[in-house]
């Protein structure tokens, strides 16, 4: 399945603009063939947008929801993207999967936040894995600190994801995250790992970019740089099934040894 990643803040504080700039990168994502695209973390409405944050906040059936569904749909191609999600008076940080048909099929609510801004704004979620069936993919949902603890991804990998998505809000001095650490999980782990993250300065925050699409190998099929883009790449099954063949790490794990790690 070929895979986009948008890169890019698009506009805080403004959601009918950054439902235009995906409805565009949801254009140039078809026309280059892809099957998928992802977008950031709080692509919806912005990452630094303090107390907007609860105003902004919709259900995962809310009229964003439906607007991407129809951008997906007249696409043609599977959307995923990061929103502040409303459920009663509790805001989760969340991203939701949207198939090419408009039909919501996985919604993931953020479990490990990160800083005061996120401890402040958003309740954790509790549900480790959540996963949705893709053309053929096992694809998992994650949300940027989530994909830095290991036992998280692990989780995943033995829970047979194959494509692990990871909206993210990587900001300086982070950025080995991207460029080291992701591709070590999906190597470590035998999946894809597609890490889209926000560009540029906003509120106290400056984003890195370099949003990374790795392979069970640990190479980086597509790695953008620090403004905004969309890149792709290829999540390719037979080339993940001979890698799994032939790495021995999820058959040589020894369970019975971690005990203390819980």
């Amino acid at each position: 399945m070929h895979t986009a990643l948008l890169q890019s803040s698009g506009r805080p504080g403004d959601v009918a603009h950054n439902l235009r700039v995906l409805d565009d990168a949801a254009r140039a994502a078809a026309a280059n063939g892809a099957g998928l695209l992802a977008a950031p973390e709080m692509f919806l409405t912005g990452y630094a947008i303090g107390d907007d944050v609860p105003k902004l906040a919709e259900p995962a059936d809310g009229d964003s929801a439906d607007a991407i569904a129809e951008i997906a749909t007249r696409h043609g191609l599977a959307l995923a993207y990061g929103y502040p999600e409303r459920d009663g008076e509790t805001v989760f940080n969340s991203v939701q999967l949207i198939s090419a048909d408009g039909s919501r099929l996985a919604n993931y609510r953020k479990t490990h936040l990160f800083g005061c801004f996120e401890r402040e704004h958003f309740t954790p979620g509790d549900q480790p894995v959540v996963q949705a069936e893709l053309a053929g993919l096992r694809v998992g949902l994650m949300i940027c600190y989530d994909v830095e603890f290991p036992e998280n991804v692990r989780a995943h990998a033995l829970a047979g994801t194959d494509l692990l998505l990871v909206p993210t809000a990587q900001m300086h001095p982070f950025q080995f995250v991207a460029e080291s650490l992701v591709p070590v999980r999906a190597f470590e782990n035998q999946m894809y790992v597609a890490y889209v993250n926000r560009t540029g300065p906003e509120g106290e925050f400056e984003f890195v970019g370099l949003s990374t699409l790795a392979g069970p190998d640990g190479v980086a099929r597509a790695r953008a740089g620090r403004g905004e883009e969309l890149v792709s790449a290829d999540v390719d099954p037979a080339f993940l099934a001979a890698s799994r063949e032939h790495n021995p790490y999820l058959r040589d794990r020894r369970p019975g040894l971690y005990a203390s790690l819980v």
